[in-house]
Parts: structure tokens; sequence; C-alpha cells
């Protein structure tokens, strides 16, 4: 999986298509939709027009919180397959914990997506926005632990109990909001780093998760701003320049009505 892909939320599907075709002629390999983000046929259409073998691209797409049951979770696999235009997902993740009719059925939608995995319908599996009593949960289900937890991670808010836990258990930490809608952009920390550096807010924030070991997926449209992003891997924070971002930290949700899903 390519450290950096690109965030497809909150796009339409004729802006989706723009997008992937822009992204790809800039090198970008990874892509992250969801079923809620209703662009999934316009992601295919665009990987399609790429002209690129289907094992050269990384796709991601999610399960939806009312498709937790288990009678549920294979139709919404394929459901999304089908308007992706795709044989398989190379990840395919439970978008948030909360569900419909029960707050433990994730534990059931878990166990379909192993399924799926060993069906070959998907190549890894993972979760988003769990927190650790979630994984918690999984554990003592004794199921196997996500790959993946993909969860809100910037500077202003940095999960570090949650990235300890990832840590002793393999998941990989990717981050959404990596940039925290712009807010972490202000920061005078990443503004300082900025002028020393001589790259962009933007470039600093990315690369600093980079360093960190997170996997990201910045969300852009703007054909400027995807290459920006991109150009992220021909320079390095110091260790000093990496603490002084770390000290950033105030405990910032870009969305707090968010939580309401946890």
């Amino acid at each position: 999986m390519p450290q950096l892909g690109l965030g497809l939320y909150a796009m339409t599907d004729d802006e989706a298509t723009r997008t992937i075709e822009r992204a790809t002629e800039l090198g970008y390999r990874a892509f992250d939709t969801a079923s809620i983000y209703r662009n999934e046929a316009g992601v295919g259409r665009g990987l399609a027009g790429s002209g690129l073998p289907r094992d050269d691209v990384f796709v991601a797409t999610k399960l939806w919180n009312d498709d937790h049951p288990r009678d549920r979770v294979r139709p919404a696999l394929e459901a999304s397959l089908d308007r992706l235009g795709l044989d398989y997902l190379d990840l395919f993740l439970i978008h948030w914990p909360a569900a419909q009719g029960g707050s433990r059925l994730y534990l059931e939608a878990w166990e379909e997506l192993l399924g799926a995995r060993r069906d070959g319908l998907v190549r890894s599996v993972g979760v988003c926005n769990f927190a650790a009593e979630h994984l918690a949960e999984i554990d003592s289900a004794e199921l196997e632990a996500p790959e993946l937890n993909q969860v809100e991670l910037h500077p202003l808010h940095q999960q570090r109990a949650l990235r300890t836990m990832h840590l002793a258990r393999g998941i990989v930490t990717q981050a959404w909001a990596p940039l925290a809608r712009g807010k972490a952009l202000a920061s005078p920390v990443v503004e300082a780093v900025s002028l020393e550096t001589g790259r962009t807010p933007a470039q600093v924030v990315l690369r600093w998760h980079l360093q960190s070991g997170f996997s990201v997926i910045p969300k852009s449209s703007d054909p400027g701003r995807l290459a920006e992003n991109m150009a992220v891997f021909d320079f390095a924070l110091t260790q000093e320049q990496m603490d002084r971002i770390d000290s950033a930290e105030t405990g910032e949700l870009t969305d707090v009505a968010l939580l309401r899903f946890l």
C-alpha cells in the first residue's frame, strides 16, 4: 500500500472521475472512497480511464453503518465492487463502530470482512474510527486484529495512546483529515517550520505524517494542491522540527458531531 494516497470524500461522481484522472498523472496510486460518499461509480470510471493496470492501483472503500448485520455485509461489498467496476478490493474497511440496531454489530461485520478476505473478494481488511475499547472488543471475541485503523489524526490531534495500541497489535495507522481541514496549517509551529524548510505548510504537515510512520490520505480535487501534496518525498524534517510539531497538540477535532458514530 502506498504510504500517501488520495481521499475522495465529498466529491460527486464526475468530480471523482476528473480528480483521479489528474491524480494518476501526478503519480497517485492509492485511492480511498466509501459507499456513503456515493461516488464509487465515478471512482471506477476514473480508474478505468487512467489506463493503469489493476495491480498498479490500490483501492479502498468502506462499509456503512446500516450494513453491519451479518447478512448485509457481503451484498454491500458486492454492490461496491459493482459500482467500482472491480473484481476485488485492495482494502475494505468498517466505516464506523456505530451500527443500526446494536452497538456491537460491528463484531458481526468484522467476522464477515475476514470471510470476504478468505474468499478473495478483498486483499486486506481494516476499520475506521475505532477507539481502544472497540479494538479490545475484537480481541475479547478472539478475532484477528484489523490490518489498518483509519482515524482522524493531525498535529492538533495526535492519537498517541491509540497509536501505541496499534503498534502493539501490528495495526497500520492511517490518517484522515491529515491537515485538520486546513486548521493545522495555521499552527505557529507549522508556519515556522514552513519558513525554515521553504516548503508549504501542507507539505510540512504531510511530511510530519510520513516520518511518523503514518499512512495518509489528504483530500483535494484542485490540480495545484494535488501536485503540492504529492511533492513531499524530496525533503525531510529534522528531528528537532518533528519534535516541535509533536508539541503542537491541542486535542482539537475537525467535527465533534461525528462522535455520535462511535
